[in-house]
């Protein structure tokens, strides 16, 4: 799982902790590590959503100024399907 370099040091931190993806099927799994140098992503938990079902603080959470600046990220590739994703990182 790829994150924009501008939210790296965030979710190192553990200031974000939620992500919302644009995919055609899931491409992580509740349980899974994902690289984040020099730790990793844990995913804690993984949901489909509907677009209309994404808000303001949603996006906040997910280090974004609001849905717009979210949906600018999120929305890239042939993907139609939303997910809503809880991780926490850890140290290698």
């Amino acid at each position: 799982m790829q994150f924009a370099a501008r939210l790296r040091d965030q979710i190192r931190r553990g200031e974000i902790t939620t992500t919302i993806r644009i995919w055609q099927s899931p491409r992580v799994k509740a349980g899974g590590a994902y690289r984040l140098a020099p730790g990793h992503v844990v995913v804690d938990h993984i949901r489909e959503i509907s677009i209309a079902d994404i808000t303001p603080q949603m996006a906040r959470e997910s280090g974004f100024s609001g849905t717009i600046d979210l949906l600018k990220t999120a929305r890239h590739g042939a993907g139609t399907r939303v997910f809503f994703i809880r991780f926490h990182y850890e140290e290698s």
